[in-house]
């Protein structure tokens, strides 16, 4: 038997001066529940109950409903006055009427009202009318819960920006200073050492910007893609005069085992962005005098395996489980001198994404990584259309 949905509950307020409608519709309503299956949710109801337009307001202000029936015509006032009078209507109202008129339906409309019952009508209307605004008003809730998420999410992405570039803009900054108070003098030689720092930190901020781009391209969809025949071999043969210098520094040995030639349906660029990322990753995040090896395969016809693997530091499971989030770097002890913007594995995962692929990451901390990327040729989009991720 499947778990229940999950139930929220929406507090309906019934204003009726006939004892006999009242009865009914609370009856009609009693139990019932609308299944909300997209969201996994349910929604039931509470109902309570007024016989004029004062008990209605009073009901108003002791507690503001989710639904209000309202019936047009009271003892003390009408519908209209009620809605006229109401506090700030955060709720939906259904009108009951059985003097309908255009008129009152503009009049009711203007104040707010979400839709209409003439009576007499049938516990089937009722609960067809009630679900239809129960929808609009979980619809509406979740829509406005969204927004609060990506203002929070925007928030703590702009936060996470600022303190990205804080710390290597005020080095430059520092350096700067003491270049102009001439801290060592005025033999130029002297300041060699500050001028190579600095332009190493801004080389960072460079290269974090245009990981924002790539990043915010990918996102919406908006990434011009040249598809051509790529030879991932050659491909992964400059990716590795890429990072040449930095593994010969840290005296870390790059392999590659690789067919003649292995051709794809491709942006060469995006094959770079791959590429690249994992061999930087293999060699910055390796031991010294470490191995990495980059093994590119055939699996089918239009279908292909990139693997990297290395000898490096590894990670734990839990830092595994944070892998792929954007401005995420494994900090420890063997980490913190690593410099990097935390977006280099969001990114690689969404173009991998592009490909009908997926990325799997095995490792095992202090004795190595190895990612695997399953690709498949890219499609051709119609003409007119943007390529987008597919699911």
């Amino acid at each position: 038997m499947p778990d229940p949905l999950p139930l929220h509950q929406l507090d309906v307020l019934i204003v009726d001066d006939e004892a006999g409608m009242r009865t009914g519709a609370e009856r009609s309503l009693e139990g019932f529940s609308v299944p909300l299956p997209d969201f996994n949710e349910t929604v039931a109801f509470t109902v309570r109950a007024a016989a004029t337009g004062e008990e209605a307001l009073a009901a108003l202000k002791a507690k503001t409903p989710d639904i209000v029936l309202l019936d047009y015509k009271l003892p003390d006032m009408t519908g209209i006055d009620v809605l006229a009078a109401a506090p700030e209507p955060h709720f939906l109202t259904i009108m009951i009427t059985a003097f309908a008129s255009l008129e009152v339906a503009v009049t009711a409309t203007k104040r707010g009202a979400f839709d209409f019952l003439a009576k007499p009508f049938t516990p089937e209307e009722l609960r067809a009318t009630i679900s239809k605004a129960a929808r609009s008003i979980y619809l509406h809730r979740k829509a406005r819960k969204l927004e609060e998420e990506k203002r929070q999410v925007r928030f703590e992405f702009i936060s996470v920006l600022a303190h990205e570039l804080k710390s290597p803009l005020a080095a430059v900054e520092g350096y700067m200073h003491l270049m102009k108070e001439r801290i060592k003098g005025p033999e130029l030689a002297g300041y060699d050492s500050m001028v190579d720092r600095s332009v190493v930190r801004i080389a960072g901020m460079r290269k974090l910007v245009m990981d924002l781009l790539d990043l915010t391209r990918l996102e919406s969809g908006k990434k011009k893609r040249a598809l051509e025949t790529v030879d991932l071999v050659k491909a992964a043969g400059l990716a590795m005069e890429a990072v040449a210098a930095l593994a010969e520094a840290k005296g870390i040995r790059v392999e590659l085992k690789a067919p003649p030639a292995l051709p794809m349906n491709a942006d060469a660029g995006e094959i770079d962005i791959m590429l690249s990322n994992l061999l930087t990753n293999a060699v910055k995040y390796n031991k010294q005098g470490g191995s990495a090896v980059l093994e590119l395969e055939r699996l089918a016809p239009g279908s292909a395996l990139i693997r990297c693997t290395d000898t490096g530091i590894g990670m734990t499971e839990e830092e595994l489980g944070k892998l792929f989030g954007e401005f995420v770097r494994m900090k420890n002890e063997h980490t913190r001198a690593i410099d990097g913007s935390g977006l280099g594995l969001s990114i690689l995962k969404k173009v991998v994404k592009l490909y009908g692929g997926e990325v799997r990451v095995t490792s095992k901390y202090g004795e190595g990584s190895s990612f695997e990327l399953s690709l498949k040729d890219a499609e051709v989009p119609a003409a007119g259309t943007e390529p987008a991720l597919r699911p």
